[in-house]
């Protein structure tokens, strides 16, 4: 047995079973944080409490007494864009990043500690997609709530999903399955039998400006009506809302450019859409 795969046995075993939705953490960075906590904060009723200072400008979203995302602030000289970004859970954010490397990955931060909340990896997978690495410590609030306001989906869209999937797969444990009566492509990232994550090409098979790119998925209770309330928060509708397997959805932006989806989730479960 090699190196990597001691390390996805072991991210898989302490990943399974955590939280009512997938295992995943998620974080913004942008350029205005301020206007982004108005932004969200008036879409999703989030409030914000300080984050670690070892991330700088950084703070953690809640959502009863819970929380939910975390929202930094992007260096005003690197010319990086606003962007979501999933962090899946580990047990040892170290062993992981070993195994990103092993894989054909690229660590591009940490691991690294921060204070007394968890420890980090940001990383690129072998497609080109940015994600993370949470390690929360044992100490730390793992509860998350469920239901409006709440991240329940990540999807990753990118010209090379089976590369894409062999790579999740052999770094975090997940199982990858095709997505039946679906066209070619797309792929669910399954923890346990759950459905976690999904994956999909293109509809033409180019990467498109983004490249490859994860999004973010936040429930709600009407997608009319917070299709309406971006609008009205500065935010932009950018598809949607329209119907499909996952229930009526929404792709937005908010007013600093990140990309993020909603759904309103066809009887409480959420699948992948297209």
């Amino acid at each position: 047995m090699g190196t990597g795969q001691r390390v996805s046995e072991r991210s898989h075993r302490t990943i399974a079973g955590q939280g009512p939705h997938a295992p995943w953490w998620v974080s913004l960075m942008v350029h205005d944080l301020s206007a982004t906590q108005d932004f969200y904060g008036g879409l999703f009723g989030w409030t914000f409490a300080p984050g670690p200072r070892q991330l700088g400008p950084y703070v953690r979203a809640m959502l009863d007494g819970h929380v939910v995302a975390g929202l930094g602030r992007l260096p005003d000289d690197r010319g990086l864009l606003p962007a979501w970004t999933p962090y899946p859970l580990s047990g040892d954010a170290d062993l992981t990043a070993e195994e990103i490397r092993f894989h054909g990955g690229t660590v591009a931060v940490g691991p690294l500690d921060t204070g007394d909340a968890g420890r980090l990896v940001i990383a690129s997978d072998p497609t080109g997609a940015v994600f993370g690495v949470w390690q929360p410590h044992e100490d730390a609030d793992g509860a998350m709530p469920s239901g409006p306001g709440t991240p329940v989906w990540n999807e990753l869209t990118t010209p090379f999903s089976v590369a894409a999937g062999t790579f999740y797969a052999s770094v975090f444990g997940f199982e990858v399955e095709s997505v039946a009566g679906a066209r070619p492509g797309r792929l669910t990232l399954l923890l346990d039998g759950r459905p976690v994550a999904a994956l999909r090409e293109p509809d033409d098979g180019a990467p498109g400006p983004q490249g490859s790119h994860w999004r973010t998925y936040f429930e709600v209770e009407d997608a009319d009506g917070a299709a309406a309330r971006v609008v009205e928060l500065g935010g932009r509708v950018l598809r949607g809302p329209s119907d499909g397997p996952a229930g009526r959805t929404v792709t937005a932006a908010d007013p600093d450019g990140a990309v993020f989806a909603l759904v309103d989730p066809a009887n409480g479960a959420v699948q992948q859409s297209g």
